[in-house]
């Protein structure tokens, strides 16, 4: 009885250590293909840092563009207003 329990014991090692075995060589496969795919998604992203870096130019001088637009708008009215209180002030 005790010999045939050890048998059983040592044939479902076995097959554990074959399940093992083959779970581990699927394991460095998937892994092989998942850094494949990073690779590839590395590069298209590595791609695009040109246009990135073109549309934050871009935005920047835009941003510069406005800013000034929104200056001499402000520095005109400023003016206007000025003009009206010396009037208003030269009529007291």
């Amino acid at each position: 009885m005790a010999e045939t329990f050890s048998i059983i014991l040592y044939v479902l090692g076995s097959i554990l250590l074959i399940v093992l075995i083959i779970l581990g060589i699927k394991l460095i496969g998937t892994m092989d293909k998942i850094d494949s795919l990073v690779d590839n998604i590395n590069s298209k992203a590595n791609s695009l840092n040109g246009l990135f870096s073109m549309v934050d130019y871009t935005t920047n001088k835009l941003s510069v563009v406005s800013d000034r637009i929104v200056d001499a708008v402000a520095s005109l009215i400023r003016k206007v207003f000025k003009k009206k209180e010396e009037s208003e002030e030269d009529y007291e």
